[in-house]
């Protein structure tokens, strides 16, 4: 699902849509979509104050800010060095487990880890992927991303109310981060366009299905799994991507691409042994 959202992102893109408008659009609809399937299935016993700190916390954590400085330095950076950004996520998540003693990773884990990064970096430079900039200082604001990734990730476990179900969690915590998303938008764009979101209600539809069956897998992974081996779920869906751009766009890639995805994919295995 996750690796869906790259194709999806990228017809939206080409359609005209801004990207922090997009991303808000994915957590008002996935999060309101999640909402209703938890107040007609579900009765929780967290408490609402904690529910709501967690939100909140967790949103601007986890989605806010690393969407922010992506929109903020990819035209600075490129998206290749933007993805490796994405791509030290789980390195930075597992650091901070192991400071802050949250499920920390075992030697297997740790072995995965590194594996995952070696095959997520190969798949970004067989890309062709664009390296050029100018500025140190738009590379340091850049490395943040990865930092609020793998705060968000150890946060989401540290302080998971008790009693709360994933997809309770995961509606608020979209529904908490729609508000600064279009802040965003009005911010970098200067007003917020709906016109072109119009013209493609079967692309939206798509996108919104996809993005909530994700949201509750992914709470429910982050409650069973912990913050290090959820971290990784990006390197499934930068392979899994690969498979996605050649079978609907049309897209080619190098030999090096796939041994990157197969470098990721013994990474996971290794991984899932450790959590084993």
């Amino acid at each position: 699902m996750l690796g869906l959202n790259f194709p999806l992102g990228k017809l939206a893109i080409a359609a005209g849509v801004h990207p922090a408008l997009w991303a808000a659009l994915i957590s008002l609809g996935a999060g309101l979509a999640m909402w209703l399937i938890t107040a007609l299935f579900e009765r929780n016993a967290a408490k609402p104050k904690a529910v709501l700190k967690f939100a909140l916390t967790s949103g601007f954590i986890s989605y806010v800010m690393p969407n922010f400085l992506t929109f903020l330095v990819i035209s600075k950076i490129g998206s290749g060095l933007s993805a490796v950004m994405y791509a030290l996520s789980p390195v930075v998540t597992a650091l901070f487990s192991i400071i802050f003693q949250v499920r920390p990773p075992n030697r297997f884990g740790l072995i995965g880890i590194a594996l995952g990064l070696a095959g997520a970096l190969l798949i970004i430079m067989g890309r062709n992927s664009n390296f050029e900039t100018d500025s140190k200082l738009w590379i340091i604001a850049a490395l943040f991303i990865p930092v609020f990734l793998g705060l968000g990730n150890v946060y989401r476990t540290k302080a998971w109310p008790e009693g709360a179900s994933p997809r309770k969690l995961a509606s608020l915590t979209n529904l908490a981060a729609v508000p600064f998303l279009l802040l965003f938008e009005i911010l970098l764009n200067g007003t917020l366009n709906f016109s072109p979101l119009l013209q493609i209600p079967g692309l939206i539809a798509a996108q919104l299905a996809v993005s909530t069956i994700n949201f509750m897998m992914f709470f429910r992974l982050q409650q069973m799994s912990g913050p290090t081996y959820l971290s990784q779920i990006g390197y499934v869906a930068a392979a899994v991507g690969l498979v996605i751009g050649v079978t609907i766009l049309g897209e080619t890639y190098p030999i090096l691409v796939w041994l990157g995805a197969g470098v990721v994919a013994l990474g996971i295995a290794f991984s899932t042994w450790g959590q084993r």
